[in-house]
């Protein structure tokens, strides 16, 4: 019998024109297996409802006919159906307690959901994700707030025109751009007072990869954590730009005396470690944050750090904290709050726990937007699209009305399974304390 699969418009925002599968993956799966796509119409979607049409996919406002529903973004709980599988990012792994309401109503309803976030290899590793590109946009909106915070002190640069992520036409477009730049700049186009201007990188993963590509593009010179120090000062240093990537024994050490680091001990045991970022924060004009995190592991910046760094007499160095992970007073506590592309930073003054509107202030800049790879959205859904694609036939085959044991579906998509006929799965019970609370 042929299944039907209903592709949702996304609606989170205005900025989200992404989707999770583009007009000629849809084209093929419909083609080589016994399935129906249904597309919801969309004024906004990088994929116009013609690109759909013109690869034979039927638009369609309902989508009460899908046995499958797939959307990038979380589906609001009043749009929920009887019975239906969900496929999309949820925001419920950690207990999010704004995204609770959704998954209680899942479960109410009899629904199964199945998490991208979730879908990982053997050891762990996820296998589709937009982290590549929340890392390059990510990268961009960072450099467009250091050079807007850097003229607004009086010190012009070629960084000061780079453009927002989503103002260029493509990706490629961008990194032209920053190569130019970056050719002017090592040119004598930077101001002697900044050289060399310190990027730091925390985190080397995925979203890393991708800051770590723009920063190529600019030009900038990578130097290993421990001459940071050493080749941080102005004037010092032959070349104009520098980048360093920490990983996370930069970034804490032992409490106990004599202690060594140990990464899967640190995973595991982390109370045993104590924060030593601040250590590096001296040296570095830009940071871009890329690392998970949840309350059991140290802050990389924190807001006692900035009451002491930052005052109106002696202001830190550090000018810009690109927070590409985005955890609401987490790893980054100077991010209180998120923030959109078209104004993607706001100051957080020390002196009153706030954040503030535009670029000028005691404290730094703090770059929060919680969506970037919106802003490179046909990429970012090419990306998408091309692992989803080969997902697809096993999501439609699985007979969904079977009990979770004996639910058929290849064990990286399984162990992404949180709910199922209604019933939290067994790697996922432990929300449950979050649904009550």
């Amino acid at each position: 019998m042929t299944k039907t699969v209903g592709i949702r418009r996304e609606d989170k925002s205005e900025w989200e024109r992404r989707v999770p599968l583009n007009p000629t993956d849809l084209a093929d799966l419909q083609g080589a297996h016994d399935v129906r796509f249904q597309v919801q119409p969309s004024e906004i979607r990088v994929y116009t409802d013609d690109d759909y049409r013109a690869a034979g996919i039927a638009i369609e406002e309902n989508l009460g006919d899908a046995d499958l529903v797939v959307a990038v973004k979380e589906i609001p709980t009043a749009l929920l159906r009887p019975g239906k599988t969900y496929v999309y990012f949820s925001h419920v792994i950690k207990g999010q307690p704004y995204n609770m309401p959704m998954l209680r109503r899942l479960m109410e309803l009899g629904c199964s959901l199945v998490d991208y976030e979730k879908i990982a290899d053997d050891q762990g590793r996820r296998l589709i994700f937009f982290s590549l590109h929340a890392g390059y946009a990510g990268m961009i909106e960072t450099l467009w707030c250091l050079g807007k915070r850097l003229a607004a002190q009086g010190v012009d640069t070629p960084i000061n025109e780079v453009r927002h992520a989503y103002e260029y036409p493509s990706l490629e477009a961008a990194l032209e751009h920053l190569r130019e730049l970056g050719e002017r700049i090592r040119a004598g186009g930077l101001d002697a007072r900044l050289r060399p201007l310190v990027f730091g990188v925390a985190g080397y993963g995925n979203v890393s990869r991708g800051c770590q590509e723009m920063l190529d593009a600019l030009g900038a010179t990578e130097i290993p954590v421990a001459d940071l120090a050493a080749h941080a000062s102005r004037g010092g240093e032959a070349s104009p730009l520098l980048r360093v990537v920490f990983k996370e024994e930069d970034m804490v050490e032992p409490v106990a005396p004599g202690g060594t680091f140990d990464l899967q001990d640190y995973y595991g045991n982390p109370e045993k470690y104590r924060g030593t970022f601040a250590n590096h924060l001296p040296y570095l004009d830009a940071l871009v944050n890329t690392i998970y995190w949840d309350e059991r592991y140290p802050r990389l910046v924190t807001k006692a750090w900035a009451r002491e760094s930052y005052t109106a007499a002696s202001p830190a160095r550090l000018q810009v904290i690109g927070d590409i992970s985005c955890d609401i007073e987490g790893s980054i506590e100077l991010t209180v709050r998120t923030t959109t592309p078209d104004v993607p930073g706001f100051v957080y003054d020390p002196t009153v726990d706030a954040a503030l509107p535009g670029l000028e202030g005691v404290g730094p800049v703090v770059m929060a937007v919680d969506n970037l790879p919106c802003e490179l959205p046909r990429e970012s859904s090419d990306h998408f699209s091309r692992v989803l694609r080969e997902m697809v036939p096993d999501l439609v085959r699985a007979d969904w009305t079977a009990d979770f044991a004996g639910l058929a579906l290849p064990p990286s998509l399984k162990g992404a399974v949180i709910v199922h006929k209604g019933h939290l799965t067994p790697p996922y019970t432990y929300l449950q304390q979050h649904l009550e609370s």
